[in-house]
């Protein structure tokens, strides 16, 4: 399986990216600089955190507009598969592959610590490894993580089973204190009807191994591979 990690002028996770690519599942993968075009031969373009462009107007609205986006934008549109990972998740929302907005967090501070996620949709081909309502814990480190999206949206995510990740405490309780940035109904991650599109906030590939203090987000990883490997032998 081919992957693709896009490299913007200010991203910070696009080698934590790649490293969880290449070292841990072993599978073919390349840098994608923003003025790249055509990247045919992929299967899957992860689009990582950090601050493209430097964030500056609104967090992911220049990112929309480089070269590299038109053809993911094309490439999602054809089936192929997207993820967006903290800021390539605020790109893929401006960009109207995923649905709402992410917006300052509610206190207004820049925030970086482990949190707790209740694993609402495995059935997708990002989190098919992980158990219905398995707790994970993953980092986040977001100054704008805080999504919203209008009751429209909302009830449309919640129609095909759209939300996939929510902030919750250690025990799974979804409540306002376990929710670190006023994320709409604690979400903390998406994906789009057709099921070839997810963004979240939390950084997957930040705990792939035990070394860095966590191996649950290695999960995403996998799941990507194991759908792959089915939908080839089908």
């Amino acid at each position: 399986m081919n992957f693709g990690v896009v490299t913007f002028p200010g991203s910070n996770c696009d080698y934590d990216s790649y490293r969880a690519v290449k070292d841990i599942i072993k599978q073919p993968v390349r840098f994608l600089w923003h003025k790249d075009t055509r990247f045919d031969d992929l299967d899957i373009i992860i689009l990582p955190g950090g601050f493209s462009y430097g964030d500056y107007l609104r967090a992911g609205a220049i990112a929309k507009f480089s070269p590299v986006m038109g053809g993911v934008k094309a490439f999602a549109d054809a089936g192929g598969y997207v993820l967006g990972i903290c800021n390539g998740f605020q790109i893929l929302t401006e960009l109207g592959l995923l649905p709402g907005t992410l917006m300052r967090n509610n206190n207004l501070k820049f925030i970086c610590k482990d949190v707790y996620l209740l694993v609402e949709n495995n059935q997708t081909p990002f989190t098919n490894r992980y158990k219905k309502n398995q707790i994970v814990r993953l980092p986040i480190a977001h100054n704008e993580g805080n999504y919203y999206c209008d009751e429209k949206d909302l009830n449309y995510l919640k129609s095909y089973n759209g939300i996939v990740f929510r902030y919750c405490g250690p025990n799974g309780r979804i409540t306002d204190g376990y929710n670190p940035n006023g994320s709409v109904e604690s979400i903390a991650g998406i994906i789009n009807e057709k099921g070839n599109v997810m963004g979240m906030m939390p950084h997957p590939e930040r705990y792939v191994e035990g070394l860095l203090g966590g191996e649950d987000g290695a999960e995403i990883f996998k799941s990507i591979i194991d759908n792959f490997s089915k939908r080839k032998a089908s």
